[in-house]
């Protein structure tokens, strides 16, 4: 069989083939299907993260007076709090097998591992739900400018990286409690710089870590309300940052910080270290120099709008040429896997506890990425060694032969499935082996189990 644009695009910047919708058949279709990863009518906000600390703050207060019953009331809606990062990945899941083009959903998930965030406790899960929601996926079709912004001032990221406790050194709030130990924390500053936007080498300073620093005290998150700049707690007077003066011509402002952000964003090294990025994540570990170089160009040429952006490495000879050379990270491996068995996301929304735990949760954690706690604040690793080893290929191979036969009533011919999941992509010595399956299950294992399906 042959195949084109619409099968190499499926497979290598969405989530696959599926039995029940065709690929985009131009690059034009697959880049108007971002706008489909929008924020969905089940998306969650800041309030509905408010409203939830303000309902265990009262269910706390209520057990704290009462008896047995408002202790179980407590516990139970803890245990419902801890469950929303599962929550999570179901509506991730279904969100992926059900979209069209699948780019937008993969943005989904590079965007919020670029700017990685991690709940700590289950008091903290609806914040990550509302970081993706409010901060990822309304910026996709953007500038990055925007998204940086959102995403560096997100409560969810002020709390991760621990820019709650930062305080201007000269601030009226720290000036009010001298004794007290109170201080600048440059978390938020060095991620903002090396990670999110210009890169570990990129030729700033120390004093530029702390001078951002600065201009960003003032930003801090109190569930109590939704204000995320305390102007008391900024530093007062001008900092300079890569040589530009920012505040300092009157009370600290949130306009300064999104000024800096909009800077950092349209720099050439911001440019170059997200084009780079982008390339290792959809096409190669190590991606060729020249789809890297056009993308950067095109950053630098229109401000990093990113859908300009996108279509550079979405038209580029690259996308064919480094075929199969990215391995598929474990949420990618399951969604492409179900959306290949036909499964919707309807189904995949019905799921209770127990199957959402042995079709999603364990497997996933045994594949080597539990759900939302990636180790640090750079997100799961790309390179292929940290996916496709001995355990984790035994978790996928596991999965494989088990999940399909207790999902289904009845398995696809494995035939059939060779050409749906594969699109005419498949290698020759796996278009022999299929049909010579002792099973169908054995067969549908084969194919999901396989290096043409495991790498993209």
């Amino acid at each position: 069989m042959e195949f084109g644009f619409p099968e190499l695009a499926a497979i290598r910047l969405g989530y696959g083939l599926s039995p029940h919708m065709k690929p985009p058949a131009t690059a034009d279709e697959l880049l108007a299907g971002v706008a489909d990863a929008a924020p969905g009518p089940d998306a969650y906000t800041l309030q509905d993260a408010r409203d939830a600390w303000q309902k265990r703050k009262d269910l706390s207060d209520a057990r704290d007076a009462g008896g047995e019953a408002e202790k179980m009331a407590y516990d139970d809606f803890g245990r419902e709090l801890g469950r929303m990062n599962w929550l999570d990945l179901q509506r991730r899941t279904a969100r992926a097998v059900d979209a069209h083009s699948g780019f937008g959903e993969r943005l989904v998930q590079f965007w919020a591992d670029h700017f990685t965030v991690r709940g700590n406790g289950a008091a903290q899960q609806p914040l990550v739900l509302s970081f993706v929601d409010e901060a990822i996926r309304p910026h996709l079709n953007g500038r990055f400018e925007d998204m940086l912004f959102a995403a560096d001032t997100h409560p969810m990221m002020l709390i991760y990286l621990n820019q709650n406790g930062s305080i201007g050194p000269n601030s009226p709030f720290r000036q009010r409690r001298p004794d007290r130990p109170l201080g600048l924390n440059e978390n938020l500053a060095r991620e903002a710089l090396e990670l999110h936007s210009l890169g570990v080498g990129a030729g700033y300073s120390q004093q530029d870590v702390r001078e951002l620093a600065e201009l960003l005290t003032g930003l801090a998150y109190n569930a109590r309300n939704l204000e995320i700049f305390r102007p008391g707690m900024a530093e007062p007077g001008a900092e300079t940052v890569l040589g530009k003066s920012y505040g300092g011509d009157g009370p600290a402002s949130l306009d300064d910080i999104r000024a800096v952000f909009r800077d950092l964003a349209r720099r050439p090294e911001t440019a170059a270290h997200l084009a780079r990025k982008l390339a290792a994540h959809f096409l190669s570990d190590d991606p060729d120099q020249g789809v890297v170089d056009a993308m950067a160009a095109v950053w630098r040429d229109t401000g990093g709008d990113l859908p300009q952006v996108y279509r550079v490495l979405v038209t580029h000879p690259a996308l064919a040429d480094s075929f199969r050379q990215k391995a598929r990270q474990p949420f990618d491996y399951i969604a492409t896997s179900l959306r290949a068995l036909g499964v919707t996301g309807q189904q995949i929304m019905g799921f209770e506890q127990r199957d959402q735990n042995r079709f999603l949760v364990n497997p996933i954690q045994r594949m080597g990425q539990r759900w939302g706690t990636p180790s640090g604040p750079n997100g799961w690793p790309e390179e292929a060694e940290a996916w496709i080893n001995p355990p984790a290929l035994a978790a996928r191979i596991t999965w494989a032969m088990t999940v399909p036969r207790l999902l289904l009533p009845e398995l696809p011919d494995p035939r059939n499935l060779l050409d749906v999941a594969l699109g005419g992509t498949q290698s020759d010595a796996l278009a022999w082996a299929v049909p010579k399956a002792e099973s169908q299950r054995e067969g549908v294992a084969l194919i999901l189990a396989s290096n043409d399906f495991n790498r993209r």
